[in-house]
Formats: structure tokens, C-alpha cells, sequence
């Protein structure tokens, strides 16, 4: 799969088949995120994998809109840190994040997966619930919910001309 055909088809998976993910694919999805442009190269990030019952269980009893997270091989909690960023990078985690979300999404779909980004941050009750209950201390931005997809939703992506500018 090229990488146009890889951002064509990718889709916000919410039903997945119980299947094992292998450790060699987790690692390939987090070794894509951790090559994602960051700000001055500061990688401010860090990942909690979900991968046991009892956390993915957790996930789902505060994230009200990962519900599916139950049914599916594991949970990526993409999570910032901040105080990496100084000077000219200050306050870019973010977008650095984002990067890193979106090449797990592309990575996981290459490997045969399906994926859902669940927001996290800036909400004001989301971002503690997930801080305390997975002990983080960094910020959680997203969690990245990853399995065998049950679905294949219509595609919802278009090119629309009227949202470009040519100056």
C-alpha cells in the first residue's frame, strides 16, 4: 500500500473482532509515531500502551466515546511533554502529537489494522480522569484505539476546492 492509497482508505474503525495484535507490530506502530516531525526535534511525547483487560476496561469507563476500545487488541494513550519544548518549540506539543497519532494510524492500516483517534486533551475532565487513573505524568492527548476492524465504513474524506486560498 502507497501512501496515497494508505490516507484514501483510512476510516475511524468502531467495531473490531477479538484478535491479538503481536508485539512486533505494536512496536513497528510505535516506532512510526516516534518518527513523526516534532518541533525542533524535541519528541515530546510518550505512549501507554493498553493492552490488558483491566486497562482497556479502565480506558472505557472514562472515555465516553471509546466504547470500543472493549472489543479491540489494544489502546495507544499518545501522551505530551511539554517541558521538552523550550524557546522557539515552546507550546508546539500538540501538533508534534498529532504527527505521531496520525503515522500510527497510517502504520496500523498498512499492518492490516483498523483505528479510531479518541481525543483526550484539552478536555478538563477527560485530561485528570486518564492522568489519574493510568498514573501519567505527562498529558494526555489521544487515545488511539487499534484492532481487527468488523466495519469498513463509507469513506467521509473529500477535496473540497472552496476551502482553498491561492494567493
Amino acid at each position: 500500500m502507497n501512501t496515497s492509497e494508505a490516507i484514501r482508505s483510512r476510516r475511524s474503525i468502531r467495531k473490531y473482532k477479538k484478535a491479538d495484535i503481536p508485539d512486533d507490530h505494536i512496536k513497528l506502530i510505535l516506532e512510526a509515531a516516534m518518527h513523526a516531525p516534532s518541533a525542533c526535534n524535541t519528541r515530546s511525547w510518550e505512549f501507554v500502551v493498553l493492552k490488558s483487560e483491566k486497562a482497556k476496561q479502565a480506558a472505557v469507563e472514562i472515555h465516553p466515546y471509546a466504547k470500543h476500545l472493549a472489543d479491540a487488541s489494544i489502546g495507544i494513550i499518545v501522551c505530551a511533554r511539554p517541558e521538552l519544548q523550550t524557546g522557539i518549540s515552546e507550546g508546539f506539543f500538540p501538533q508534534d502529537c498529532g504527527a505521531a497519532i496520525q503515522n500510527i494510524l497510517l502504520q496500523s492500516l498498512e499492518l492490516g489494522y483498523g483505528s479510531c483517534w479518541c481525543g483526550i486533551y484539552p478536555g478538563e475532565k477527560s485530561v485528570p480522569l486518564f492522568s489519574d487513573t493510568f498514573n501519567l505524568t505527562s498529558i494526555p492527548v489521544a487515545l488511539v484505539v487499534i484492532g481487527v476492524a468488523a466495519e469498513i465504513p463509507v469513506k467521509r474524506g473529500f477535496y473540497d476546492k472552496n476551502k482553498i486560498t491561492v494567493l
